[in-house]
């Protein structure tokens, strides 16, 4: 699973961009966009802080429950913008 691609549709959704996330985690823009493309792994307590700032903690539960990713998604991309 792909987890930068569902943290990067959290952060869409919230509408912040890659600097806003930046500033509130307390890392780089560089750091997210590393984060979002898979190239850097996120540690559990950046991955929670990200649900958080992005209201998405229906993401944490459905990904613990084992729900893949490519659902969890598609379950967001309508509420993307609205």
């Amino acid at each position: 699973m792909k987890i930068g691609a569902l943290l990067q549709a959290c952060r869409t959704r919230a509408g912040l961009s890659q600097e806003e996330m930046a500033d509130k985690l307390h890392r780089s823009q560089s750091c997210i966009s590393k984060i979002e493309k898979d190239k850097k792994t996120v540690d559990v307590q950046t991955f929670v802080e990200w649900l958080k700032i992005t209201q998405a903690q229906e993401v944490a539960v459905a990904f613990l429950y084992g729900m893949d990713g490519i659902s969890i998604i598609q379950n967001l991309m309508p509420l993307i913008g609205g």
